[in-house]
């Protein structure tokens, strides 16, 4: 009984992945259900890696990242949304954006802090701020609001003991997303109230509306209260590789204090750095073969999400995401749960989606099907599933 920490004991599974020994075990099966793209990574990017590893340069690099990685990062975000960071100071690379979101929470949550979490979500939030002493405090984002995060409801969550709200948007598994608008009330509270923000944007990529924000920092004042993380893992099918980057303002402050050297501090205490061939494979996303070879695919995933939006549509079921986003975030038939759902379309139709309830308690009675698939199964599978529909209305 005394082993293992209560904390890490009162730990839930993992809904999302529950499903992949199932699948695996069906070689009909079609998976629209794990969020990780079903296309080779660019040849530019691996290319970059196999250089990397034929000249024998596998040594530690410094533990914030390549300055050579952070310098491109720092580049892109210039390029892209006219943002202005000092890659040696401001830029760190991590194992992933998982590692990013396990460093920004342990860095910063004391025992008894609040974390804000929008439900439904992506499931490392919860017990990462568990394992580290805080109490999370979710916040339902309900299909009455489209699942956008309403201000009361963030105002009723907060109490003097919050002190960080995350902010996950594109939201996965949901697609929605927040407005310039939205976030500037949102930056206005933390920057009055001495509060921070976790900005998880890995689906940055996908944003295509105007009135949405590639960056919080777009917001004024931001910088003085936010840090946003970023993953490689979408955008480059470089899921397995384990890279991303999180952005932490000089600006940023917490009570007097700044947070930046606090956080080079602790990056050296995790992994001691990206692997040197990851980072290496990581700069040639910047590349203008690799941006081109990623703008192509990013299409691709948009047209599916398209096809998985309408056809779901057409077989009658109400539907969420698909714009700004890869996912579509849909409503199982009445009087089933996520999972019976789970169950029917895996018996019925060999085909493999995510259970809502895997998104917490809030995603119960819905359903998330990804658009990382294949042009040809992608269609499919939505065949498939209509034609039984059509069926067994």
């Amino acid at each position: 009984d005394k082993l293992i920490a209560p904390a890490a004991e009162a730990m839930r599974p993992s809904g999302i992945r529950k499903f992949f020994d199932l699948a695996a075990e069906m070689p009909e099966c079609i998976s629209l259900g794990v969020g990780e793209p079903d296309f080779k990574t660019p040849w530019a990017v691996r290319e970059a890696g196999i250089e990397s590893l034929e000249h024998g340069r596998t040594r530690y690099t410094s533990n914030a990242g390549l300055k050579e990685l952070r310098a491109e990062v720092a580049k892109y975000l210039e390029r892209r949304m006219g943002l202005h960071y000092d890659p040696l100071h401001e830029v760190l690379i991590t194992v992933g954006g998982s590692e990013a979101i396990d460093m920004c929470i342990r860095t910063l949550v004391q025992p008894g802090d609040e974390v804000i979490i929008p439900e439904p979500c992506f499931v490392c939030y919860e017990p990462i701020t568990t394992l580290s002493g805080g109490v999370p405090v979710h916040v339902a984002c309900r299909q009455e609001d489209e699942f956008r995060l309403r201000a009361d409801a963030l105002k009723a969550a907060i109490t003097p003991r919050t002190k960080l709200l995350i902010m996950p948007f594109p939201n996965n598994p949901t697609g929605m997303c927040a407005t310039k608008a939205q976030l500037k009330k949102w930056v206005d509270y933390a920057l009055a109230n001495d509060a921070l923000i976790i900005f998880d944007s890995a689906y940055e990529a996908f944003i295509v509306e105007d009135d949405v924000p590639h960056s919080i920092y777009e917001i004024e004042g931001a910088e003085k209260c936010a840090i946003e993380l970023r993953s490689f893992s979408k955008t480059a099918g470089f899921t397995g590789v384990r890279c991303g980057y999180t952005v932490v303002p000089k600006a940023c402050v917490f009570e007097g204090k700044s947070l930046n050297p606090m956080w080079a501090r602790r990056q050296a205490t995790k992994f001691n750095g990206v692997s040197y061939i990851t980072q290496r494979a990581a700069e040639a996303v910047y590349t203008e073969q690799g941006q081109k070879e990623i703008k192509e695919t990013l299409a691709y995933y948009q047209k599916n999400a398209k096809v998985i939006f309408e056809g779901m549509q057409a077989a009658g079921f109400t539907c969420y995401g698909a714009v700004n986003s890869p996912y579509v975030w849909l409503k199982v038939p009445e009087g089933m749960t996520s999972w019976e759902f789970f169950d029917l379309l895996l018996d019925k139709t060999h085909v493999v989606g995510t259970p809502g309830s895997g998104f917490g308690p809030s995603g119960e009675g819905f359903f998330r099907l990804t658009a990382f698939g294949n042009a040809d199964k992608t269609v499919e599978a939505v065949e498939r599933i209509k034609a039984y529909f059509a069926q067994n209305k």
